[in-house]
């Protein structure tokens, strides 16, 4: 009983830590012994290199940042670097949620685990997540800003820096365990994704007004300047109490805790650092009750409570002898009764495959934040100027290749969403050419329609673009969606993973996947660079049509030989298929 009551840093504690660290050994180990193992291997170490890059080059920016605004006394623009830092951190982890693997912490609640060593448990796989290392690259940069520049103030920036990184650190983690526990119930995944829809939306009918409100103010430089006072008149009062709320909120009591201390206040200082503590208690109690319920078994599902079933169990019986009859009718004709009459399995799996897209907030959200890309990039091609220049000729396909990137998952793990019910497909007598071929059409109608949304708000952003660029773009978007077909099904079926439409942070996903993947979008992206950068140095932009048009016609031979071959891949990786994707994750 010494050793169970031994808390967290007990006996029986460290020998399950040590348990766990040997399993987690192991199993890299062992996935070493397979080439998908050292393919996985590499692909991760290549994707830790990058991340590394990005977080010496945020820290970097960071440290430059915080030593000017410090050397030079701007303390009332430090704030702002706070308030940026904390952004990233919250919202790398949503970016970057597709490309990371990480261990499901629930399969410990199968054995006597103690609730502080699991919550400790959770804390410390936090510490290696990607947003946690940039965040504390960031940090760092930071302190060492600081650092050159007073260097008297490094004891107390490094405890409000410590304790400003404590509180990122259990904010997103509670962030996403509230979310994945919304995100768990059929009906509250429904709701997130409307909620979701309806924001992209109204986000996208913001085009309009930002377009003219570029465009209205290039009359001179004068002109400009008395909108930009008029508008600092208008709004002063609001940034003044914009300013007065932040002060209050984790960033701004960080900068304000800084900024004290030089202003010799070490009373006030410490009352910043306090309230900073107190919502990292507050953050960290938010986190508690969640895991506190999952340790206790909670187990939320999308099965319907027991007295609903019952009753739609009672009406589906209640029907059945009014479908009987006509349905023995129509077999004898060869003919399906009801309102799916002439339907096949393509439609069954299209069907199917909406349904599950719909409940999918991890696939919405892929597919729907990079058009916020569009929004946001096509306003570089803006020349603001007394006088109104065209924009950049080649805007419009830019444009496209950001829409195109949130397809990633949805074409090179096509078979993700499909979890037990894969052994469906082989059971029934549909040959996998037709799932594939069901899949491909509905996710070409989907990429049409998104490509036709980015391309209507370019239109709304920068104008209508010349007739022969829009041809162009057409052609190449033609050849690359056979080509990432073809990548695609070959990639499902070798390196699939399980898409938990439950989770945004936790996902299962395969390393190789996503690095492969990437590099077949950058060779299609480099072959449509090539052909955009010869038709304009030859000053033929139409020239792309037919050249694209004869890739296109290529990639859809490749793409109908592809699908061929999918049955003998797909029959021979049955059982791998079925283990990866009926794994729970």
């Amino acid at each position: 009983m010494a050793d169970v009551d031994g808390g967290v840093l007990g006996s029986l504690a460290r020998a399950q830590y040590g348990a766990l660290a040997r399993l987690r050994w192991r199993m890299f180990a062992n996935g070493l012994r397979t080439n998908k193992g050292i393919l996985e291997l590499g692909a991760r170490t290549f994707g830790w290199v990058v991340y590394a890059v990005l977080g010496l080059a945020l820290g970097s920016g960071a440290s430059v940042a915080t030593y000017f605004l410090v050397s030079e006394g701007q303390w009332r623009f430090l704030p702002i670097l706070f308030w940026v830092l904390a952004f990233l951190w919250q919202m790398i982890p949503v970016m970057l949620a597709s490309f990371q693997e990480q261990f499901d912490l629930g399969i410990l609640l199968r054995f006597p685990v103690r609730f502080g060593s699991y919550f400790l448990l959770y804390l410390i796989f936090g510490l290696v997540d990607v947003s946690t290392i940039l965040g504390g690259l960031c940090c760092a940069g930071t302190w060492v800003g600081v650092a050159i520049a007073r260097p008297g103030l490094l004891p107390w920036t490094t405890l409000v820096l410590g304790v400003f990184a404590a509180f990122n650190i259990l904010l997103v983690r509670a962030i996403f365990a509230w979310i994945e526990r919304w995100l768990r119930q059929r009906k509250t995944r429904e709701i997130l994704g409307a909620v979701f829809m309806v924001g992209m939306l109204s986000l996208q009918l913001l085009n309009p007004a930002m377009y003219q409100r570029k465009h209205s103010g290039r009359n001179g430089s004068q002109n400009q300047e008395e909108q930009f006072q008029a508008a600092k008149a208008r709004y002063k009062p609001f940034l003044k109490q914009a300013n007065a709320v932040q002060k209050w909120l984790p960033p701004g009591l960080a900068a304000q805790g800084l900024r004290l201390t030089v202003e010799q206040q070490p009373g006030s200082a410490l009352e910043s650092l306090s309230v900073l503590a107190i919502y990292v208690l507050a953050v960290g109690g938010l986190l508690s009750i969640r895991l506190k319920a999952e340790y206790r078994g909670e187990n939320l599902s999308v099965a319907p409570v027991r007295e609903k079933a019952s009753a739609k169990r009672s009406k589906a019986a209640a029907s059945l002898g009014a479908m009987v009859r006509p349905t023995a009718d129509y077999r004898g004709s060869g003919m399906v009764a009801g309102p799916n009459r002439g339907s096949g399995p393509i439609a069954a799996v299209i069907e199917k495959d909406v349904r599950s897209l719909m409940r999918t907030l991890p696939l919405l959200y892929a597919i729907g934040a990079p058009l916020l890309l569009v929004l946001v990039f096509s306003g570089v091609f803006i020349k603001n100027g007394p006088v109104q220049t065209p924009v950049f000729p080649l805007a419009l396909p830019i444009c496209m290749v950001y829409a195109q990137l949130g397809f990633t998952q949805v074409f090179y793990n096509n078979l993700g969403t499909e979890g037990p019910g894969i052994q469906l497909y082989f059971l029934s007598p549909t040959p996998f050419r037709t799932v594939l071929l069901a899949k491909n059409i509905l996710h070409s109608l989907l990429f049409g329609v998104v490509a036709l949304v980015a391309g209507s708000l370019a239109f709304l952003r920068l104008g209508a673009p010349d007739s022969a660029v829009v041809a162009a773009t057409v052609a190449w978007l033609l050849f690359s969606l056979p080509c990432n077909l073809i990548a695609g099904n070959i990639f499902s079926i070798r390196m699939p993973y399980r898409v938990n439409p439950g989770r945004i942070s936790r996902q299962r996903g395969s390393q190789a996947n996503a690095f492969l993947s990437l590099l077949v979008q950058l060779a299609v992206l480099a072959v449509g660079a090539s052909v955009f950068a010869l038709s304009w140095f030859l000053d033929r932009l139409w020239l792309a049509v037919p050249i694209f048009f004869v890739l296109a016609l290529g990639a859809v031979y490749g793409w109908r030989r592809g699908l061929d071959a999918s049955d003998a891949m797909a029959n021979g990786r049955r059982d791998a298929l079925m283990a990866t994707l009926m794994k729970e994750s």
